[in-house]
């Protein structure tokens, strides 16, 4: 598939939103409708901004019960990686920001998060289950380079030996391969990175300020090869766009030494499917009705889906079709024969703690 379209030229490059949406927790909005009549006016800034907060828990519990974990842990909120379809976006309005720019230029660092960490593992009542870094935003996003706050907590993971499994798209992890390494041994970890095309032109429209392609499938071989369980999840697919990939990116992956992959169909909840059908229409305007329509099909008519157990895969005929690819190449790649079960048996709350009981 060629992808040749250039957006026009008041396109912020390196976001992907192109706009801020409306909160819809927010009772006023303000708009520029007459420049000529406004002296005072500041333009925005669309640098990024760190903005340290406060938290009373870090671990929460999941409640979906189709998105394959029970506990998460996300030491950010916001992410500069600014894929267009991220259906942590709508979370960002919670805080009084917006799904869109906000979203990639706010970002909500939890500074505190170790220490909450250290109190939420010696509850009499934690029985080590699994927890998922991130379940949000990308706990290795650009702001982890410089606030490292992942790297403590995967010391506190494996000081207490508390399962951890994690998913990102950044190749910052392999700065933290002597600790995941250390955790494999002792059957703590497995790590899956999010591939969902290998077409550069589309990564850099659709998920502009992440690692290639190419870098996430190194970072599964170099996990792999020190004995980290690897896994991929395609996701999102959108249809139209990336879903013909699906051999390409299994087949990579797979020789890349990962053991295990996922999928997600894109689905367009809340102030996602303003953002997402701007970017589409600004980027492949002669293939937005295809793709938008493609997208629907697959949600019963709507681009947004939160029926538990079919909005993650989709319904009708294009999902029937990636759902038969995605099985049919996982198993000519030998991928998902074997179950990863991470051991919580090893959980203990460190002697030295005691001490100040």
């Amino acid at each position: 598939m060629i992808l040749d379209e250039e957006p026009k030229d008041n396109y912020f490059k390196g976001r992907g939103a192109q706009f801020n949406p409306h909160n819809r927790f927010a009772k006023d909005d303000y708009a520029k409708t007459h420049p000529e009549g406004i002296d005072d006016w500041e333009e925005e800034d669309h640098k990024t901004t760190f903005i340290i907060g406060q938290s009373k828990s870090i671990v929460n519990k999941v409640a979906s019960p189709d998105v394959g974990m029970a506990y998460s842990l996300n030491p950010y909120q916001g992410c500069e990686h600014g894929c267009t379809y991220c259906y942590a976006r709508n979370a960002h309005e919670y805080w009084g920001f917006s799904a869109g720019l906000d979203f990639e230029r706010k970002i909500i660092v939890k500074k505190d998060a170790p220490k909450l960490f250290r109190k939420f593992l010696e509850r009499k009542d934690w029985d080590a289950s699994v927890i998922s870094l991130s379940g949000n935003t990308d706990c290795y996003q650009p702001a982890e380079r410089q606030f490292r706050i992942t790297r403590s907590l995967l010391e506190i993971a494996l000081e207490y030996r508390q399962p951890i499994g994690l998913i990102t798209k950044n190749a910052l992890i392999l700065r933290d391969l002597d600790i995941l390494s250390e955790m494999a041994r002792l059957n703590l970890c497995v790590v899956y990175v999010s591939i969902n095309s290998l077409n550069e032109k589309l990564r850099l429209k659709m998920e502009p300020r992440t690692t290639t392609a190419k870098q996430r499938l190194k970072v599964v071989e170099e996990l792999s090869k020190a004995g980290i369980p690897m896994g991929v999840m395609v996701a999102p697919l959108v249809p139209g766009l990336s879903d013909h990939e699906i051999p390409a990116v299994l087949k990579a992956a797979a020789n890349a030494g990962a053991g295990a992959a996922g999928y997600t169909i894109v689905r367009l909840n809340g102030a996602i499917a303003g953002i997402f059908e701007d970017w589409l229409r600004k980027n492949f305007p002669d293939r937005f009705e295809k793709v938008w329509h493609a997208i629907q099909s697959c949600h019963g008519g709507n681009v947004n889906d939160s029926r538990f157990g079919e909005r993650m895969r989709g319904d009708g005929h294009i999902a029937k079709l990636i759902r038969d690819s995605f099985k049919l190449h996982c198993r000519l790649n030998h991928l998902n024969e074997r179950v990863i079960k991470l051991d919580s048996g090893l959980f203990k709350i460190p002697q030295a703690q005691f001490s100040l009981f």
